[in-house]
């Protein structure tokens, strides 16, 4: 029988990972050289919306202690004004490459919490009316994530959601066996997309619920042994979001384990060492993904007691 890990050991990994966060905040930054082309910038804006999607998630969970509470509330506010200028950065990348989902993608969590740019919403609702909006080719489960970008705004859906998930590898209930690492991060994103980021796990149809059920744990150890941390952590979030969460307290002081004092999670096996530059864009996902799975985890334990 799977033992539940405690509600402390779970908060303390997310507690951890905000700090380091917070204390790393300026390396979210775009760099002038950033801007030279707007593929540089795209890349740049993934962790910013990451970290903003994390930060909702901490608040919407309810878990936090006053200190997290007021330190994400600090990192948010930094995100957006200082990170994406008020969201004038989403709006030029929007200007400059019209039919990509990424301004939308980043800017709907900022919009959930209040924030408005009128300038981009005009520009993205100009592309959404082009039959490229939805032609563009993308994965199932990024198609997903654009329909919840849409979702967030208020927006009448661009296309079908449930054929989007009937087109993913999870939504085909594909071999386990297969489970490679491009398919494991598919799998996760999809749930996801699918409970909007943890927030309605009622949201993962009853077959998939009862495919993940009887797989995931044996994909959660198998990646704990191989030490993906990084995915473990996704994994952790998987099973946080399923209607009868397994918690596993072997797998949680694993991961909690691997994390560093500082409060960074390495991608793989230990930190990596060298510029401090480098060694942010190794971690900060990882760490992201800590918090995440840290706030998830903490509020089904709080709910269970």
């Amino acid at each position: 029988m799977v033992t539940a890990a405690s509600p402390a050991l779970l908060h303390g990994v997310g507690d951890r990972a905000l700090s380091w966060l917070d204390e790393h905040r300026e390396r979210f930054r775009l760099a002038p050289e950033d801007f030279a082309t707007n593929g540089a910038v795209a890349e740049r804006l993934k962790p910013i919306g990451e970290l903003a999607m994390n930060m909702q998630v901490l608040f919407r969970e309810g878990v936090a202690g006053s200190r997290q509470k007021t330190r994400a509330g600090q990192l948010l506010d930094f995100a957006w004004r200082e990170l994406l200028d008020g969201g004038n950065v989403l709006a030029r990348l929007q200007c400059d490459e019209p039919l990509s989902p990424v301004p939308l993608e980043v800017y709907a969590p900022f919009h959930e919490l209040g924030h408005r740019h009128p300038g981009l919403e005009g520009r993205v609702e100009v592309c959404r009316r082009t039959g490229t909006w939805t032609a563009l080719e993308m994965s199932p489960n990024r198609r997903l994530g654009v329909l919840n970008a849409e979702r967030k705004l208020g927006l009448v859906p661009s296309s079908d959601f449930g054929q989007a998930v009937a087109r993913t590898w999870l939504g085909q209930l594909a071999e386990p066996w297969t489970v490679q690492l491009h398919i494991a991060y598919d799998i996760t994103h999809t749930v996801f997309h699918l409970t909007n980021w943890g927030e309605s796990p009622e949201g993962i149809p009853p077959a998939i619920a009862d495919y993940l059920t009887r797989y995931l744990p044996a994909w959660m150890h198998d990646w704990a042994d191989l030490e993906h941390w990084d995915l473990l952590g996704e994994l952790l979030v998987v099973d946080a979001c399923l209607p009868r969460p397994s918690l596993d307290a072997a797998l949680w002081e694993r991961y909690a384990a691997a994390q560093s004092a500082s409060g960074a999670m390495p991608v793989r096996r230990q930190l990596p060492e060298g510029d401090p530059a480098y060694v942010f864009d190794q971690v900060h996902h990882p760490t992201l993904v800590a918090a995440f799975a840290s706030a998830m985890a903490t509020s089904r334990a709080m709910s269970a007691v």
